[in-house]
């Protein structure tokens, strides 16, 4: 399925990871978000579970091992070019930890680094991803 103009909405997965009191980010190496800090992520593929995308996704983009927690998150992102959708995503967000493995970014990642919430404001995130990772703080320190 084509992920520009589609004919119907496509499912990402994401998850934020929260290991030692900061929070993963990745750098995204393709479009949409080309270049922008962000949350690891990608495509479900067909027949997969949604924690067994976002283990596969993180695995992939910054060769972690992580254990999806909670969903925490499911949301549309839609950017459209005059009025045709130029991409549409339904985007399933979970706050995940570390479980194994050396952070290294590969796969459509350019650079994947653990970030401290007082130093977020330096990678312009989005606000819905800021939002994301605000409350994923929050919520691992209930856990």
């Amino acid at each position: 399925m084509k992920r520009k103009y589609p004919k119907q909405p496509l499912v990402g997965v994401g998850g934020v990871v929260i290991h030692r009191d900061r929070a993963l980010l990745i750098r995204r190496g393709s479009q949409p978000l080309k270049g922008q800090w962000s949350i690891p992520g990608g495509m479900l593929e067909l027949g997969e579970e949604l924690t067994a995308g976002v283990q596969r996704e993180l695995k992939e983009e910054t060769g972690l091992d992580v254990e999806p927690l909670e969903c925490i998150l499911v949301f549309d992102r839609i950017m459209r070019k005059g009025s045709r959708v130029k991409y549409h995503y339904v985007i399933v967000d979970y706050l995940c930890k570390r479980k194994r493995g050396r952070l290294r970014p590969a796969s459509d990642v350019t650079d994947a680094r653990w970030v401290r919430r007082n130093d977020l404001s330096q990678y312009h995130l989005t606000e819905m991803a800021l939002s994301l990772v605000l409350r994923a703080f929050e919520k691992m320190r209930k856990l």
